[in-house]
């Protein structure tokens, strides 16, 4: 057995930098132009690397990673001090109080749970666990084991009050995973915490969710490519200019393990209980929000390219680039009526829409 954890590589989306050339910047007043400085850590079972352009300062990169590993300790599916878990060991049992933090993201993962009819579903917390894909000890559990968990996924059970801002399971073994979600959420927040320190021009990518703050120092948009599914690392299809938005991208081979000859990715189908078989090898979505980003790239792929396309079609925020294995590049409605200037970086790759 074999597993791969390339979301540490940042393997599904290659962050283009084009610095300007040249800068010149007076003296005279002592405020010399700074370099752009990055730095990186690994939270989120991932590597998170912040890089800022425009008056880089230790104060706001500590800030900006305390900011991430405070979301992390509160949603960590495998920490027993999260608040995470402290629902998912009191369930079928009382709701329990949680943060606000933990209690929003809740709240933003039901409502597109529900908007996806379940393609995201923050309960597969069981299968996560049983398969363990991506972490120490992947596994392929039976059938039976399999069946006895499906019962214990379902959206609907999770009840919410606001006033008390509890959070309640209703059926004893349930489980939140908030991993598809907690992500885009922290890359979110990161942003607000650098923006608090003045901060208007960088780049945050937490092990391929990638949000751009501004533009770049010169004015000019940022290009981020998007990973060749098909390539090692660094070789990209596209090439799209941002604005002070997201990119997120989910397919098969951010993390997987092989048995047995047969490839299993972490992408759960929560009515099979297996790994989503669909028709598309990623698909990325384009936003303001990256946490709505994060979730429903998840969704979209779980859905595949027909119901995918109509679901970002029908959210006026979000654009996608869904590509299949025959090397096909489809783009939502607003992409493909010019929402985004892109290029094509890889010629057998072509936009059949």
């Amino acid at each position: 057995m074999k597993q791969t954890n390339n979301a540490i590589q940042f393997f599904f989306i290659v962050i283009v930098f084009v610095l300007i050339s040249t800068i010149s910047c007076s003296k005279t007043n002592s405020e010399a132009y700074r370099e752009p400085q990055a730095r990186s850590e690994l939270l989120l079972g991932t590597s998170c690397r912040i890089t800022i352009y425009d008056n880089p300062s230790q104060e706001a990169f500590d800030a900006a990673f305390a900011r991430i590993a405070d979301i992390e300790a509160r949603m960590s599916l495998h920490s027993i001090t999260s608040e995470i878990a402290e629902i998912n060991r009191a369930a079928g049992i009382a709701p329990v109080a949680v943060s606000s933090d933990t209690f929003n993201v809740v709240q933003k993962a039901l409502a597109i749970a529900k908007l996806s009819q379940g393609a995201f579903d923050p309960t597969v917390g069981p299968l996560v666990i049983a398969w363990d894909i991506g972490g120490d000890a992947p596994r392929r559990p039976s059938q039976t084991e399999i069946d006895a968990l499906l019962p214990l996924i379902g959206y609907e059970r999770v009840f919410l009050d606001e006033k008390s801002q509890t959070v309640a399971l209703q059926d004893e073994n349930m489980k939140l995973d908030l991993g598809g979600i907690a992500k885009g959420y922290a890359a979110d927040e990161a942003a607000k915490v650098l923006t608090s320190f003045g901060i208007k021009s960088a780049i945050i990518n937490l092990g391929g969710n990638v949000l751009t703050m501004g533009k770049k120092v010169d004015g000019s948009p940022w290009r981020i490519g998007i990973q060749n599914p098909f390539a090692e690392r660094g070789g990209h299809v596209m090439i799209v200019n941002l604005d002070a938005q997201t990119l997120v991208t989910s397919g098969p081979y951010e993390r997987y393990f092989e048995i047995d000859g047969i490839v299993y990715h972490h992408i759960l189908n929560t009515t099979t209980g297996y790994p989503v078989q669909t028709d598309i090898t990623s698909v990325s979505i384009i936003g303001d929000e990256s946490f709505l980003a994060d979730a429903l790239s998840t969704a979209v792929y779980s859905l595949g390219l027909e119901k995918g396309m109509d679901l970002i079609n029908s959210i006026d925020s979000v654009d996608a680039v869904f590509i299949d294995a025959k090397n096909q590049i489809y783009l939502s409605k607003n992409f493909a009526n010019g929402s985004y200037t892109y290029s094509i970086s890889d010629n057998k790759f072509s936009v059949v829409n």
